[in-house]
């Protein structure tokens, strides 16, 4: 751990930002073929809405956002959520027709089995076996 003289109120990581096209097809994703829960769904300036999706009982979430103009969606998102049970994950997202990795990824120990998977806008985004 390192030490810093500076210190600041932050507590954790709240939100993650995705930006996606539709924000009605990005929930319908993120819930019914990931089986997030919906969090936020608010309104505001008008045209926009913040919308949030987590894992039940997760403290961080992720944010379908609009892209502000001139950024795309399909990015690297660098993102990665946590599964008991990498295998069964990966089949079952395979059969719901998400885009995953043909199979799980085993580097061996240290490194925890996991895959990649893109969301409908190509937004890559990694799940990983933990204990």
């Amino acid at each position: 751990m390192s030490n810093t003289q500076t210190q600041t109120n932050l507590t954790q990581v709240g939100t993650c930002m995705i930006p996606v096209s539709n924000q009605d097809q990005a929930i319908a994703f993120y819930t019914e073929k990931l089986g997030l829960e919906l969090r936020a769904d608010i309104p505001f300036a008008g045209t926009e809405r913040w919308v949030e999706v987590a894992p039940a009982g997760a403290a961080t979430t992720l944010a379908l956002v609009s892209p502000r103009p001139g950024e795309p969606t399909g990015i690297e998102t660098r993102i990665a959520l946590s599964s008991k049970d990498i295998d069964a994950d990966h089949a079952e997202l395979k059969a719901r027709g998400v885009d995953v990795d043909a199979e799980v990824s085993r580097m061996g120990d240290p490194v925890p089995p996991m895959f990649w998977f893109n969301d409908p806008d190509g937004n890559r985004l990694l799940i990983v076996h933990t204990s």
